[in-house]
């Protein structure tokens, strides 16, 4: 009998039927325009193979102004129709459905010829939109339905329209940014008219036997968003209307609540669309941060939903259905929600992939095959790099042996996963540990490695890792000063005050560990008072009426820096602004373009500028050194030095933060190429 009967369970859909109650969900990858349709239709097919019971495209655009930006991909000519076949054809292959999501940005489209229901400016494009007439409104719906047309003709199982996350339809249903009074806006049975008709016109032209899924927006967390009320009233209208399963939307992009990020709990708003259970006789999907079998049973298990979606989970580890059903669970690559390399590579305009499986999207481009020349390959480091090259390495068929001189594998992900809302490193850390086991990697922690102990190994890979970079600030190595390895790993102790020198990742992890007791990401009513969640039912658009609530800090916190910037801007796209909102909350004092003159018993003395002005005290009792890192590279050195060659891998060969991305990128590709 399978560990989760129910994340298990066929889904009977009348005219079809899904083989279980996970949906891969929509994600923009940028790989359809590229144009190379091999690499689309094998990233999709992985998925199909991996056992998911129904998958979601990224979303395609109805037309030229409602793309995401130009050139976004859709089904314009019969080219595209012959391209997305190819797609659907190779899902089919094998065994899986496919629906296509038809996407209309409205006004978050990055164009000049944006469009919107009333001419007002989104806060995350430059481009103010131009409000439809009548004609235009309906020249937007034909477009649609033309679309859900032709992604039939394409040979896909159905389509999903996107009505929720602030987008096109989204944008009609709220006086936020619906400000018309015509026969589209005024009264909420006006503004929610658009999205009714779409759905309505789209079911009349693809015929009753094709998926038709709505992305209902069910918190908006926007002010002056929907009413409880009005989200189920517009639910049961799409059913009336034609909708097969209604999909979970949760939060617009604008919203400054984060929805997705790994310090967001697990499931946190499963409950949400529980409440419109029972409201239509419809399935109803739940999403966001569901990223293992055990939650996915429990939110089916819960009634929160007929069916979940998990869209970043499946980039992690596209057999994750699979091994769920083989009882493989520990085995499945975790999500962290990172954002890293999926999110910030997609608003940056890249190819998304993963931290965790750079395979995602790179699927035809590196290909994890036997060797055909075993050799035997020692690895010393087990950081991320190490652990990843390792694995790889010994499922390709080499000897491989990992040597570290601590006792556990993960390297710095163990002073990150002591971050509050950074609690997925755990996961990511026991999952090397159960990869490591698997692949039959000799692992030999607790030691100590000199150049000479390497002699026997065909390659040798160093993985060394970082040391953390010396400020050179006078009065340093006072009692009062310690560094970032000595708060996170140590538990060293820090006073009630204090100064942190480095405002890049590790400087917004040590403040944030600094300045909350418990972490809300393993509490989910603290964190909906934390940013300000609200029951929908209760408070139009999910917003609690009193704003964000959260803890009391620990400490006093003062974050510096000396670059003349605002502090936090070179974190990630997608989540630097979630990290610089938790310290605002927290109190924490931050500060660009200061000059370290001194650490002395009375605290860090700092000047500004070139001309060292302003010269200041910050009285504090701890001065925790977070100035950067530099790469460890002694041991390569010293291989080179007496005439052996070796790998340079991860922060030992740059030393940029805490980049486990390009470090776990470079070992796999390392491993691959042996």
């Amino acid at each position: 009998m399978t560990s989760y009967p129910r994340l298990l369970a066929p889904l009977d859909l009348g005219f079809t039927t899904l083989k279980n109650r996970v949906l891969m969900g929509s994600m923009h990858t940028n790989l359809e325009e590229r144009g190379d349709w091999n690499r689309v239709a094998e990233f999709y097919a992985a998925r199909a193979r991996g056992g998911v019971g129904l998958i979601v495209t990224g979303g395609m655009a109805p037309n030229a102004e409602g793309g995401v930006f130009p050139g976004a991909g859709g089904l314009f000519s019969d080219k595209d129709i012959a391209d997305h076949h190819y797609v659907t054809d190779r899902v089919h292959e094998e065994g899986g459905k496919i629906v296509m999501q038809i996407l209309h940005a409205g006004r978050y489209a990055y164009s000049p010829d944006c469009v919107a229901p009333s001419p007002v400016k989104s806060p995350i494009s430059p481009f103010p939109p131009k409000e439809l007439d009548a004609v235009g409104i309906e020249k937007q719906i034909a477009d649609i339905v033309t679309s859900a047309c032709r992604a039939r003709e394409a040979g896909y199982d159905g389509v999903e329209i996107m009505g929720s996350e602030g987008y096109f339809l989204n944008q009609f249903l709220v006086t936020h940014t619906n400000k018309r009074e015509d026969e589209w806006g005024g009264s909420p049975e006006k503004r929610m008219r658009l999205p009714i008709e779409v759905v309505k016109r789209v079911r009349e032209a693809v015929g009753a036997d094709f998926i038709l899924i709505y992305r209902l927006s069910m918190i908006d967390l926007i002010p002056n968003g929907q009413t409880w009320e009005e989200v189920v009233t517009l639910a049961k209208a799409v059913e009336a209307a034609g909708a097969t399963i209604i999909n979970t939307g949760i939060g617009w992009h604008e919203a400054r609540i984060p929805t997705i990020a790994t310090s967001v709990p697990r499931r946190a708003f499963s409950w949400v669309t529980k409440k419109l259970m029972g409201e239509v006789s419809i399935p109803v999907i739940t999403s966001n941060r569901i990223n293992t079998p055990e939650v996915g049973e429990e939110v089916l298990s819960d009634g929160c939903a007929d069916m979940i979606s998990m869209a970043r989970p499946f980039l992690a580890d596209p057999d994750f259905v699979n091994k769920a059903a083989e009882g493989r669970g520990a085995e499945i690559a975790p999500c962290i929600a990172c954002n890293q390399a999926c999110l910030d590579h997609t608003f940056a305009g890249k190819l998304t992939t993963c931290l965790v499986n750079p395979l995602a999207c790179h699927e035809t481009e590196i290909e994890i095959t036997q060797t055909n020349a075993p050799k035997n390959v020692a690895i010393v480091g087990a950081g991320p790099a190490g652990v990843m090259t390792a694995i790889t390495a010994a499922e390709r068929g080499h000897q491989v042996t990992l040597y570290d001189r601590a006792g556990q594998v993960g390297g710095q992900l163990n002073m990150a996963k002591q971050v509050p809302g950074k609690e997925e490193f755990h996961g990511l850390v026991a999952w090397f540990e159960t990869m490591l086991s698997k692949a039959g990697v000799d692992l030999r922690l607790n030691t100590n490695v000199v150049a000479q102990d390497l002699d026997g190994a065909d390659e040798v890979i160093i993985a060394t890792g970082v040391t953390p970079r010396d400020p050179q600030i006078p009065g340093q190595d006072g009692p009062n000063v310690v560094n970032y390895i000595d708060v996170l790993r140590d538990r060293a102790v820090v006073g009630k005050r204090v100064a942190v020198v480095g405002a890049g990742g590790i400087g917004f992890d040590v403040s944030e560990f600094l300045v909350t007791e418990d972490s809300p990401a393993e509490d989910l009513e603290a964190w909906k008072a934390e940013w300000g969640v609200g029951d929908p039912s209760e408070t139009r658009g999910g917003l609690h009426p009193e704003g964000s609530q959260p803890d009391a800090p620990e400490r006093e916190v003062t974050l510096l820096q000396r670059k003349a910037e605002k502090p936090g801007r070179r974190l990630g796209k997608t989540t630097g602004w979630i990290h610089r909102a938790t310290l605002k909350m927290k109190g924490v004092k931050m500060v660009g373009g200061v000059n370290y003159e001194r650490i002395d018993a009375d605290g860090l003395h700092v000047s500004e500028g070139e001309a060292r002005e302003n010269p200041r005290l910050i009285a504090v009792d701890t001065i925790v050194l977070c100035a950067g890192q530099l790469p460890e590279r002694s041991l390569a050195d010293a291989l080179e030095a007496k005439g052996q060659s070796c790998h340079v891998i991860g922060g030992a060969d740059v030393a940029s933060e805490l980049d486990a991305k390009r470090a776990i990128n470079q070992g796999v590709r390392l491993a691959v190429g042996l």
